[in-house]
């Protein structure tokens, strides 16, 4: 579909805002690479000159930057919090807790919202996630499940509809994948995990599908005490294994008989 910006206001600036308004709304997401110039200002109705100016005015922003291939993207957005700050967060357990603890709040709301606001679109994305976390569990794919579990929060808080709940738990989502707070792979590499996962996934795209948004706040609160604790579980069940293999080596600087 062309979309075309409006000429009431000078070109270059309501191209600059219609770009904004995609990157807001999550139509642009942050590092989706843009169409070459000539396309894009055919998509857009606008010259190639318009364009440009409107690009630039972005670029300012820190919106949009170069890519190294020769073309443009969105930035990394919807975090002021810088990669130093986000590592020593993600090193500290009582942060991550208060991590997991913010999400839970937010999860609920974001599925409360969906189960009221999702539109045929937004429920037919959500099918085809929970479809592929179906698959990926039924072929023991726990790496494509942990990437699919993200994705199926990503399409919940795309359907709550809801642009600041959005941009907010894609930043927090991004840190997710990149395992600054926890590492999901350690959650799924445990079968009797990903089976309850799946399961709690499943309620809450459940509750969103039937439009119960007091059960999808409480199925997504659930989902996430649990993550909470199986992390800790996990956490304390290494630490009891690293003491165990220390007694057997001495602590590495004995001398066994």
């Amino acid at each position: 579909m062309v979309s075309e910006v409006n000429k009431g206001a000078p070109a270059a600036e309501t191209t600059a805002r219609h770009i904004e308004d995609l990157i807001l709304e999550g139509s642009l997401r942050p590092g989706d690479p843009l169409l070459p110039e000539r396309e894009m200002a055919l998509r857009l109705n606008v010259s190639r000159p318009t364009l440009r100016q409107g690009i630039r005015v972005l670029e300012e922003k820190g919106l949009i930057v170069a890519d190294p291939a020769g073309g443009r993207r969105v930035a990394p957005l919807a975090t002021s919090i810088t990669d130093p700050l986000v590592e020593l967060m993600g090193s500290r357990a009582e942060v991550v807790d208060d991590y997991l603890e913010l999400r839970g709040t937010l999860e609920g709301m974001a599925a409360s919202l969906a189960a009221v606001r999702a539109n045929d679109v937004d429920r037919d994305i959500l099918t085809r996630c929970m479809a592929r976390i179906d698959q990926a569990h039924d072929e023991a794919d726990f790496r494509d499940e942990a990437e699919a579990d993200v994705d199926l929060h990503v399409a919940v808080y795309e359907a709550s509809h809801n642009i600041v709940l959005l941009q907010i738990m894609r930043a927090l989502s991004g840190m997710l994948r990149k395992g600054v707070f926890h590492n999901r792979e350690k959650l799924y590499a445990r079968p009797e995990v990903r089976g309850v996962l799946r399961a709690q996934h499943r309620a809450v795209y459940d509750a969103i599908m039937a439009r119960d948004p007091e059960a999808a706040a409480h199925a997504a609160q659930e989902h996430m005490t649990y993550t909470k604790r199986v992390r800790a579980e996990i956490i304390a069940a290494e630490a009891r294994l690293e003491i165990s293999l220390r007694r057997i080596e001495g602590g590495s600087i004995a001398q066994r008989r």
